[in-house]
Formats: structure tokens, C-alpha cells, sequence
């Protein structure tokens, strides 16, 4: 029964990642700046997660230490999504997508540390890998160093929600913690706007730009947010974080099909993209091989 759940997450979570991947799409498809994007984007989810709540007539009462908790995860969340957007803004939807799967050694990292648990060597290794296939689409795209640090950046603020969600929604519904996240986003996102005079005519929107946002906040936000923060109950945060490494092939297939020529990279990039990616999927083999070393060698010591 455990394994038919554990399958179940597995697949909720690879719908979840499919819907993050055509998010990039929109993102190039959507003429206002990043911070403007995300400030519609986690408004509209934040007002779609509070209609249903009172529809189904649910609560949303919290402890202050919890809201204080969400909120300030939340902020991270804005931060990952405004360095997500520009990002794609600055350079592509694949370079983007492709420094997002950094996630994966960040969390490598961080996840032992704040859980106080052994840094794996597998971990360590798949890390490795993939900062050589980064330093390779660093050398062959120069010209998107910006886009390729910001996505850096986007990744590290990635692994560190996860990480704190996989703790939180042991306790809180993922509905309600997304509620307040969203919350603590648009928060944030608003004062950085105030700080930096953002709310201004360049945020009003043009053409097909309220249908995409209308699809960005409440498919791609409240409703994959949700399911994303759900599998966290029965899937550990660097499994989220190793299976959200798929985002990079659905969104740049989807990029492709959808953006065109605008996606078209070089030979470096793509070798650089196949070691991260290839990195990412031998994980799961190198990891059994470790362990099972590992174990072996303890059991020799004993007899």
C-alpha cells in the first residue's frame, strides 16, 4: 500500500513539475516586468486559494508563530519567482530552466545541515557533476552570464522552501500553508515595489497578458502549489527537488514548440544541459551503489 502512494505522489509530483515547466512559457509570453509578473501572479493565487476556502468552509486559523512561519517562507517564494521571471526576461526560457536544476545541490547541502543529518557521499557527487555542467553553459552562453547567476540564485531560494515546507506540512495542511505563503509573497513583493517606485503604468496589463496570468495564478501557483507542497507528506525534499529536475526538459520542450527560434542554443549549452540532467537521473543508481558499499564494508567490521 505504501509503495502505490509513494508511485501516486510520485506522478502527482511529475504533473506538478510538467505545469512548473510551462510557467517559464508564460513567463516569455507576458510583456510586463518580473517583479510586476510574480505581484499578479501570487495576488491572483493568494484571492483563487481564499474563494475556495470559503466555498468549502474551511478554516484558515493558524497559530502567530505558524503565520509568522508561512509568511516568512513566503518571502523566499516571492524572491525565487521574481529571480525565476527575470531571469527568463534577461536571457532564455532554457538557460533558466537548466540553472534551476541546481536545486538539486543546494539541497544536497543545506537539507543534512538543517535536519542535522550525515552529508551523503552520492549527494556530494551528483553535486559535483552538476556544477560542471553549469560552468559549461557558463563558457559557452557568456552573454546570459546575468540570467545564469540570477538563476543560480533562484535555485538556492528553491531548495530552501522546499526544505522548510517538507518540515511544515507534517503539521499544516498544504492548503493553508500555501495560502499564507502566497500571502507572505505578495507581501514582499509589494514592498519591494513601494521601495523601489514599481507601482507605476508599466504594470498595467496589455492584450493576451490577463488571460496568461489568469492561467500562471490559479493552474500554475494555487493549484500546482498546492499539489507540490502536498507530496511532501510521503516524499522527502531532495526527492521533490531530484524529480523537479524534470522542469527543465518539459519547460524547454514546451519552449521550443511554443517560443521557436527564440530558444535555440548552442552545442555547449546542450552538452552542459545533458551532464546536469544526466547527473539528476544516474542519481537514484549511484546512490544505491554508495549505500550498498557502505553497508557492506559496516558489515564486515562486525563479523
Amino acid at each position: 500500500m505504501s509503495r502505490f502512494f509513494l508511485n501516486k505522489n510520485v506522478l502527482i509530483l511529475h504533473l506538478t513539475v510538467l505545469i512548473w515547466g510551462f510557467t517559464g512559457v508564460l513567463g516569455g509570453l507576458i510583456s510586463i516586468s518580473a517583479l510586476h509578473l510574480v505581484w499578479y501572479r501570487v495576488l491572483i493565487a493568494a484571492l483563487t486559494l481564499f474563494v475556495y476556502f470559503i466555498l468549502a468552509g474551511k478554516s484558515v486559523h493558524v497559530t502567530k508563530k505558524q503565520l509568522l512561519q508561512f509568511l516568512s517562507v513566503g518571502a523566499v517564494v516571492g524572491l525565487h519567482w521574481v529571480l525565476f521571471f527575470h531571469a527568463i526576461k534577461i536571457s532564455t526560457v532554457s538557460v533558466t530552466l537548466v540553472t534551476l536544476s541546481a536545486t538539486t545541490l543546494f539541497t544536497s547541502i543545506l537539507e543534512p545541515v538543517i535536519n542535522k543529518r550525515k552529508i551523503s557521499l552520492a549527494d556530494v557527487a551528483v553535486g559535483l557533476v552538476i556544477v560542471f555542467g553549469i560552468y559549461l553553459i557558463f563558457k559557452f552562453e557568456f552573454q546570459y552570464v546575468l540570467g545564469i547567476i540570477c538563476g543560480l540564485s533562484c535555485a538556492l531560494c528553491a531548495s530552501v522552501f522546499s526544505i522548510l515546507n517538507a518540515r511544515m506540512v507534517k503539521h499544516t495542511s498544504p492548503t493553508v500553508i500555501t495560502f499564507y505563503e502566497m500571502l507572505g509573497a505578495f507581501l514582499w513583493v509589494s514592498v519591494m515595489m513601494l521601495v523601489s517606485g514599481d507601482f507605476n503604468g508599466e504594470m498595467w496589463l496589455r492584450g493576451t497578458d490577463w488571460a496568461y496570468l489568469l492561467l500562471l495564478g490559479v493552474v500554475c501557483t494555487a493549484v500546482a502549489y498546492v499539489l507540490g507542497v502536498a507530496v511532501m507528506k510521503e516524499l522527502s525534499a531532495f526527492i521533490v527537488a531530484l524529480t523537479t529536475n524534470m522542469e527543465p526538459v518539459y519547460g524547454i520542450v514546451l519552449a521550443v514548440l511554443i517560443l521557436g527560434h527564440k530558444e535555440t542554443m548552442s552545442t555547449g549549452f546542450y552538452l552542459g544541459a545533458l551532464i546536469v540532467l544526466g547527473a539528476v537521473f544516474l542519481y537514484p543508481y549511484v546512490k544505491t551503489r554508495i549505500e550498498h558499499r557502505e553497508r557492506s564494508l559496516v558489515n564486515r567490521k562486525l563479523h
